[in-house]
Order: C-alpha cells, then sequence, then structure tokens
C-alpha cells in the first residue's frame, strides 16, 4: 500500500498521509468573497460529510474574507490559488490551512520562494497540483502530446523546486479529465512520491457522466493502494460530491459507517414509485452515518422479502401499501404514504 507510507501531513485539525484514513474533499463554488454564501455552502457540506473544503482566492477581497469564513466552520479550509502569489501569502496570513498553487503559474521562482517562506512560517503545507490542461509546452514537445509521462515529471519538477528551496510539508496532485492517462499517472508517481496524494478525474462531468468517470478512475487508483484525498468532481452543488465519494470508499471497503441501499429495477410487477421512493431513501439515510447497515427498496412484494434477505433492513411496495422487512422476514404491512416515514422511525430506534 503506497499510501501507508506516504508522509504524515496536518491540515488544519485533520492529519493525512501515512496509513490515515482517506478523507473527503470538495470545492465550493460561491464568490469566496460572499462570506454568507461561502459559510452557507460549507455548513451543507459539511453536514453530508465533507471533511476538508477548498475555495478559490482570486483576489485581495477573497483571501480577507477566508479569515472570516474559517471562524464560522469546523473543517479545513484549503485556499485555492492560480497566478497571483500575492493571493498565496494573503491567504496563508488570513488562516488557510493548506494553499494549493501550481508552481508553473505562480511565476519566477522568487515568487514560488516567497509562497513557500510563508507557508514555512506559518507550518501551512502547500499543494502541489498539475493538471494535463495546463501542463507545461516543453513536456507537450518532449513527449509530443499530454501525457501520463509528462504529467508526471511535471510534478516532480514542481516537487524538487519547494524541496531546494527548503520546505518538504507537501501534498501533491496530478489530475486529468482522462481516466485511463489519470491512473497511469498515479501509477507512475506513487513509487516515487513520499507525500500524501489528492486523487480526482478533474472536470469529470455532469452527475451522471462525472460520478461514472470518478468511479472508474478513483477505484482503480484507490485499489491500487494509491491516495490519501479524493474528490468527485461533479458540475452542480458540491454537496452531490460527498455522497458519490463515500460510495466509492465503501465499495471499496476503504470505509465503514453509513448506510448502504439496495434497490430494485423495477418491474411490470412494479406497483409504487419505485424511483422515487428509492431515492429519497438514499437522501433521508445521509442522516444516518452512524449506523453500518444494508437497507433494501424493493418494489413488489412477489419477491422482495427473498431480494432483500441480505439487507438489515428493508422495505417492498404493494397495492396501497407495502411491507416492513427485517432480516429477509415480514414484521408488518404499512399504508404506501406510511413507508419512508416507517423506515425512517426505525433508522432512529435501530439497536
Amino acid at each position: 500500500m503506497y499510501r501507508d507510507k506516504t508522509k504524515v501531513i496536518a491540515i488544519g485539525n485533520r492529519v493525512i498521509g501515512g496509513g490515515n484514513p482517506i478523507l473527503i474533499q470538495s470545492m465550493t463554488n460561491t464568490k469566496t468573497e460572499d462570506v454568507e454564501a461561502t459559510v452557507a455552502q460549507i455548513h451543507a457540506l459539511e453536514k453530508a460529510g465533507c471533511e476538508i473544503v477548498r475555495s478559490t482566492v482570486p483576489t485581495p477581497e477573497a483571501a480577507k474574507a477566508l479569515g472570516q469564513i474559517k471562524k464560522q466552520i469546523h473543517i479545513p479550509i484549503v485556499a485555492d490559488i492560480h497566478f497571483d502569489y500575492r493571493m498565496a501569502i494573503a491567504a496563508i496570513e488570513n488562516g488557510a490551512d493548506k494553499i494549493r498553487i501550481n508552481p508553473g503559474n505562480i511565476g519566477s521562482a522568487e515568487k514560488v520562494q516567497a509562497v513557500v517562506d510563508k507557508a514555512k512560517e506559518y507550518g501551512v503545507p502547500i499543494r502541489v497540483g498539475v493538471n494535463s490542461g495546463s501542463l507545461e509546452k516543453d513536456l507537450i514537445e518532449k513527449y509530443g502530446r499530454v501525457t501520463a509521462e509528462g504529467l508526471v515529471e511535471s510534478a516532480l519538477d514542481k516537487v524538487k523546486m519547494i524541496e531546494d528551496m527548503g520546505y518538504d510539508n507537501l501534498v501533491v496532485s496530478i489530475k486529468s479529465s482522462d481516466v485511463l492517462m489519470c491512473v497511469k499517472a498515479h501509477e507512475l508517481l506513487a513509487p516515487q512520491c513520499p507525500y500524501p496524494l489528492h486523487v480526482g478525474i478533474t472536470e469529470a462531468g455532469t452527475v451522471y457522466s462525472g460520478n461514472i468517470k470518478s468511479a472508474l478512475g478513483l477505484g482503480i487508483i484507490l485499489h491500487e493502494g494509491i491516495g490519501d484525498t479524493i474528490r468527485v468532481s461533479l458540475t452542480g452543488d458540491p454537496v452531490n460530491e460527498i455522497a458519490s465519494a463515500k460510495q466509492i470508499l465503501r465499495t471499496l471497503g476503504l470505509r465503514k459507517g453509513g448506510i448502504e441501499v439496495v434497490s430494485c429495477p423495477t418491474c411490470g410487477r412494479t406497483n409504487i414509485d419505485l424511483i422515487s421512493l428509492a431515492n429519497e431513501v438514499e437522501k433521508m439515510v445521509t442522516e444516518f452515518d452512524h449506523l453500518n447497515i444494508k437497507v433494501a427498496v424493493m418494489g413488489c412484494v412477489v419477491n422482495g422479502p427473498g431480494e432483500a434477505r441480505e439487507a438489515d433492513i428493508g422495505i417492498a411496495g404493494g397495492v396501497g401499501e407495502g411491507l416492513l422487512i427485517k432480516k429477509g422476514k415480514i414484521v408488518r404491512k404499512v399504508p404506501e404514504e406510511e413507508l419512508l416515514s416507517t423506515l425512517r422511525d426505525e433508522l432512529v430506534n435501530w439497536k
């Protein structure tokens, strides 16, 4: 497991690397200068289970807002910096728990050194980020196009630059929207990099396509023992990213706790709106992350009890009513409109 051997890095009140639990990260899409909106979104992310949040800092106003935001949230905040090294310095001074930079677009070595010196002064880790969309022209020319090898070379060059400046409080990320390129890049980088890796498929897309690409890419990378923090990048409400990330980690056996929902694909016997019911159940169970159980949502009473046998608890629809099922055994009949509330009551009182 590569992740067991990475350097331990503290990010605010969290610790990553060295075999510590893989943490879930997301990014706000509000204007960081709008403190109220950004705090509200971070609170929603916290409630969903986000453990590290990143916010863009493109202006002095955003850097100043960072200090106000941090006072009102409970998870570490990472300042995302592009182009202007002064924003990195201001973000650190205003309380950023980590900064994300690409030294290649910050400017001269002197500017990077100024950022490194400030990070060292405050003990703030630097995430060195390299993206396939901004790979240096000389590396594109060297390899003929954007390649996994080019991404890795770029990342290691940036890491060495900061190491040579006397700092090793680092996290590394290499991202691409090309899933297989991203996988290959991580396979090449992990044996050579002693620092924690933040893993994600960048610009993955909408909830539909983004989830598929992220599940495949992150699934392969994580299963190979690579990755210390993850983000599922989706176009839309970032809260959606958290449920997806949790499910990926649970499916791989990398996280315990939380309810797994299974549901049948529906058929001609289905007499209730199973699709809506299953979606409502999936949303509702996010309240019960302390439970480590399986919940089944079945469309009919014919095969429902049998199909739900491997679940701890389940509901199965009928005509105007449904069944509450525990360990494959029918407990009682329930009016259709009370199925969801009945299930919730059972979870509230679960022992």
